[in-house]
């Protein structure tokens, strides 16, 4: 690191500081502090959306991903336009009729105050869940960096994150997003570049190179041979193919845009529902190109290494280091000086624009859906933002640990362990919109039953996974299962049970107006 490059991290580091200091005199209400007071533009809120999907979990992770195996991964997201489209059709009026400020609000209404509870706290947990993973390949980024001990880094991170978010709220967390969707593109393409450069065949090395040994294939490293393998095309429960990731995408897509608080507060910042659907298209057609960009990072790098032999990077290829390891170890000992510091404030503003907005989500959802709601009613709306600051302090602490714990897992690559924690904490969430959206049936009573049997089956195969079982149940499961599909399943039963029990229990008349999409009134949305 060169004075220029610390310079460049200083820099970025004050001015987001400084910008939570500066809204923090606005967030004086929990509709200021959650959703903005409900002012922003599409564009805007589109960019926002942008810097909280594209996380460290794209900028490191995909690129490692890539350079490892393959582009099996990336089919996941193939289906987000189609899961756009959906969303934006038929699940924003849902969500801009009344002033609401979490998804779960429309869960009480539809079936039960403990259907709402239940949900939100799923969300805590896979939030938390999430950040973890996020702040952990930010505290691998900045030990590559200095050499400082592991712990450090990730208490580097979540302070400054942490700081800003509570002191400014959403207001802060949007236009920090936007800062940083600018200056993690400028990141990726200047490591590109520096690749790009450095090659003596340029791009088309790289795609000869990549298409030689089967990097651009939708495939997987085979455990047996440790060779590459394309993934079968058809359906199966057994095994990754093409059709069931696919599928699979469009799960966690629709889960993501009908009942992801991170992206309906964002719905509840737009102006209008109109500003809120173009935001949903910004961010989809700027996100799909950079997951397909940082993928084909990974595979530039691969044929960089292969060309430039480095023992380090082998290391990084074969697993004996982690994979996460190989963008930072480029940046810090190929990039320009200068171009590193700018690359290297790309990837924490990647990470850190993630873990604002789920700090900031989960601060809304503990106090309007618990802590609001069921155990201390009835306070000021400075009490109210005061606990969500704590709860926001809370959140960081969790991150903090979480990071440190996964230092100290081993795993094939992060990309391959959030896709599969996404499948198995979706705890039936998604199932259990769908049924509020497209039917007229089931209340608190059918759901809790579906909810019962979504999570009994997550947990199974969660506990097969790890080891939990007896041996040969393990080993059956394992072979005849796969992980990544758990919260397909998962939400199929949710909405099933769900379902066909509301004609076992005696039925209860309710007022569903504007709460399924075969029951709206025609009335404007806000």
């Amino acid at each position: 690191m060169e004075p220029i490059d610390i310079l460049v991290l200083v820099v970025y580091f004050v001015s987001m500081s400084l910008t939570g200091l500066f809204f923090a005199r606005r967030a004086t209400s929990t509709e200021g502090y959650f959703v903005g007071n409900r002012a922003y533009p599409g564009w805007l809120i589109g960019f926002s959306l942008f810097g909280t999907t594209i996380s460290s979990i794209t900028f490191v992770a995909y690129p490692a991903d890539a350079y490892k195996t393959a582009y099996l991964r990336l089919l996941l997201c193939f289906t987000l336009p189609l899961g756009v489209w959906i969303a934006s059709r038929y699940f924003v009026p849902f969500f801009r009729r009344g002033k609401i400020t979490s998804a779960f609000q429309y869960l009480e209404k539809r079936f039960s105050p403990t259907t709402r509870v239940y949900a939100a706290s799923v969300f805590i947990v896979a939030q938390c869940i999430r950040l973890s993973l996020i702040q952990f390949l930010v505290a691998m980024l900045m030990h590559e960096i200095t050499h400082w001990d592991v712990t450090v880094c990730i208490l580097l991170g979540g302070i400054v994150t942490g700081f800003y978010t509570i002191m400014g709220g959403i207001e802060a967390v949007i236009w920090t997003d936007f800062i940083q969707s600018i200056i993690f593109t400028l990141g990726g393409i200047l490591i590109l570049s520096t690749i790009l450069i450095k090659l003596p065949g340029g791009l088309k090395q790289i795609i000869d190179v990549g298409m030689a040994d089967g990097k651009f294939m939708f495939g997987d490293l085979d455990v047996a041979t440790g060779q590459l393998r394309p993934a079968p095309l058809g359906f199966s429960l057994r095994e990754k193919t093409v059709l069931m990731l696919l599928i699979v995408g469009l799960f966690q897509w629709l889960a993501e845009y009908s009942s992801n608080q991170e992206v309906i507060q964002k719905y509840c910042t737009s102006k209008s529902a109109d500003e809120a659907r173009k935001a949903m298209w910004i961010c989809c057609w700027c996100s799909l190109p950079t997951w397909c960009y940082f993928m084909f990072l990974g595979t530039g790098l691969y044929v960089f290494f292969k060309v430039f032999p480095d023992p380090k990077a082998a290391e990084m290829l074969t697993g004996a280091r982690k994979a996460e390891q190989i963008l930072p170890y480029f940046i810090i000992n190929y990039m320009p000086h200068g171009f590193s510091g700018v690359v290297i404030a790309a990837v924490l503003a990647a990470a850190m624009s993630s873990m604002s907005s789920a700090m900031n989500s989960i601060s809304a959802v503990a106090v309007t859906d618990i802590y609001g709601r069921h155990l201390v009613k009835n306070k000021s709306d400075r009490h109210y933002v005061l606990a969500a600051k704590w709860i926001t302090l809370a959140s960081t602490v969790v991150m903090v640990i979480g990071a440190y714990i996964l230092v100290k897992t081993d795993s094939k690559t992060l990309q391959h362990l959030a896709t599969e924690f996404a499948s198995i904490i979706a705890g039936g969430v998604l199932g259990l919109y769908m049924l509020g959206f497209l039917t007229t049936r089931g209340d608190g009573r059918s759901v809790l039953v579906g909810i019962l049997a979504a999570v009994g089956f997550s947990a199974f195969i969660s506990c097969a996974g790890l080891g939990w079982l007896p041996t040969r149940l393990n080993e059956w499961v394992n072979e005849h299962f796969e992980t990544y599909y758990t919260g397909v399943v998962g939400n199929i039963l949710m909405f099933l049970l769900g379902f066909l029990l509301t004609y076992l229990l005696p039925e209860r008349p309710r007022d569903l107006t504007n709460l399924t999409v075969w029951t709206q009134d025609g009335s404007p949305l806000d």
